[in-house]
């Protein structure tokens, strides 16, 4: 009777461990949100002033002022993280408050002043893009901007 009650116990924590195990790998995937709530086949350009860069994990954000007729409207941008952008020209003086830019953004489905920002046109007239489609990432415009 013991060695069935020990086989048995055993075969319980060996199921506790795999649901265990189950759990912790899926949990990654559930903490990362969703871009469900921009509309990627749109690309709209915004004439702004930043107001603030965050360069933060998970992703970076971007406040800028719009001129929207007779008032300033924020937009709210995210954007991709300071690791990959920082691989693809973009520092965290990259984006500075006060700098007239122009930027593509994919808009918010819900018609919000917001969305994921495509790429930024500097005020020296330097495209960084932040989507993964620049096909000529150069390392030393990476340094370059690192300078910035």
């Amino acid at each position: 009777m013991n060695a069935r009650i020990f086989r048995t116990a055993g075969r319980v924590a060996a199921l506790a461990g795999a649901v265990a195990g189950a759990v912790a790998l899926a949990l990654p995937a559930v903490a990362h949100h969703s871009t469900a709530m921009f509309d990627f086949t749109k690309t709209v350009e915004l004439k702004g002033t930043i107001k603030e860069f965050q360069w933060t994990n998970p992703h970076t954000w971007t406040t800028v002022d719009v001129q929207g007729g007779n008032a300033v409207v924020e937009y709210g941008l995210e954007g991709m993280s300071p690791n990959y952008l920082s691989r693809n020209g973009w520092s965290k003086r990259t984006l500075k408050t006060g700098d007239k830019v122009t930027l593509q953004v994919h808009p918010l489905k819900d018609g919000r002043p917001g969305g994921f920002m495509v790429s930024a046109k500097l005020p020296d007239g330097t495209v960084v893009y932040n989507l993964p489609r620049r096909a000529d990432a150069d390392p030393a415009a990476a340094a370059e901007a690192a300078k910035r």
